[in-house]
């Protein structure tokens, strides 16, 4: 049970970190990017259910990455580890990012944009948890 409480720490890390670089990505889109991007000009709209439902993704996506950040490094300090657990969800949702872009036959360079902030809210969030973890907020998964 103490795991499983470890487990929920972790995931509620992950969510708020990455709902927090979420908001900080949306506003940059919308006042900054969207000059550049006709495809992010739809975010200077009011907060519409797009928002939303991407916000709840991010946050859903960020308590699952928590919960399995903590099983993947466990208690090792191997870098190699921590990478491969970012560059996966990262990537994942990047690359998903990228072919639907490359599906809707318009350019692709707003869809970049988008993957690679992808991969800054997944580094954000391994960041907020090893933080978390070294401050004891939440114990690493012991591999014995």
């Amino acid at each position: 049970m103490a795991e499983r409480l470890e487990s929920l720490k972790a995931g509620i890390v992950g969510s708020f970190s990455l709902f927090f670089t979420f908001v900080i990505a949306a506003l940059l889109n919308t006042f900054v990017l969207a000059k550049y991007f006709q495809t992010l000009a739809s975010l200077q709209s009011h907060l519409n259910w797009h928002l939303w439902v991407s916000g709840a993704v991010a946050t859903f996506t960020g308590f699952l990455f928590g919960v399995t950040y903590r099983y993947i490094i466990r208690s090792d300090q191997n870098p190699q580890l921590k990478a491969g657990g970012v560059l996966a969800f990262g990537l994942v949702r990047g690359l998903t990012q990228i072919e639907l872009g490359w599906n809707s036959h318009s350019t692709i360079w707003p869809f970049l944009v988008l993957a690679g902030e992808s991969l800054s809210w997944f580094v954000f969030a391994a960041i907020a948890l090893d933080i978390a973890i070294q401050l004891r907020w939440v114990k690493p998964f012991s591999s014995v």
